[in-house]
């Protein structure tokens, strides 16, 4: 049985390890962050064309069963495979990491409902961690944000008062509260990513007392199969 997994994440690449050589595994990665880290074992990169491409690739390229460990904020890539799979009868899995708790922080649906409570709240000085899709809703925003992403945004949707800082996790303690301080950060807005490599600015904020805006994950596609960690995605597998 040959298994797409949908990857981009370090669960991905986890499995991907933890699978490989044993299974037939093809990796798939968006190809939206340049120079990614590589799993072990076959690569594609790029988009499949919607639900009717990723369809077609599953057929021609006899794919038995798909893992999707894409971010947990890949909505889009999420509902086509979930959809597509559905179709052909391909069992699915969502491979998804545990989510922060929010408790403390200031919940919103939607980096647009973040920017406006930014704007009602009156905050001077942001620390944006939402990825460079992230970043339009805050535009026209009066505050001055220090934006840390791994490829850096487009220009016209940049705030006017602002700092661009291209990083990459993980991140420790120490160098998140130096940041936060030395920049006088009055808010984080970050989403419910999860995971241990950028959770360090979290417990920064609640211990010098800074405002999280925390971005909720968006909902799973109805009736699919979601594991939290990579022990239980191998065992789904290996049961198939």
């Amino acid at each position: 049985m040959r298994i797409l997994l949908l990857g981009g994440t370090g669960e991905a690449r986890a499995l991907a390890a933890r699978l490989h050589p044993d299974c037939d595994i093809v990796s798939s990665l968006a190809g939206r962050v340049p120079d990614p880290a590589l799993p072990v074992g076959p690569v594609r990169v790029g988009g499949f064309g919607g639900v009717d491409g990723l369809r077609q690739w599953l057929r021609a390229n006899d794919i038995g069963a798909v893992v999707d460990a894409t971010h947990p904020f890949a909505a889009t890539m999420t509902a086509h495979a979930a959809q597509a799979c559905a179709e052909l009868g391909v069992p699915y899995l969502v491979l998804s990491r545990p989510a922060w708790d929010p408790a403390g922080t200031v919940q919103v649906a939607s980096d647009v409902e973040a920017a406006d409570h930014i704007a009602e709240k009156g905050f001077s000085r942001v620390l944006l961690t939402t990825g460079r899709s992230g970043v339009r809703p805050f535009a026209g925003s009066d505050a001055w944000f220090l934006i840390r992403v791994v490829t850096p945004p487009d220009a016209e949707v940049l705030p006017r008062n602002h700092e661009v800082v291209l990083s990459r996790g993980p991140y420790g303690y120490d160098d998140e509260s130096a940041l936060l301080r030395d920049n006088r950060i009055d808010v984080l807005v970050t989403k419910n990513s999860g995971g241990a490599l950028t959770e360090a600015k979290l417990a920064a904020a609640r211990d010098l007392g800074i405002t999280v805006v925390m971005i909720d994950r968006p909902p799973l596609p109805a009736g699919v199969t979601a594991v939290g960690t990579v022990d239980e995605a191998a065992a789904w597998v290996e049961r198939l």
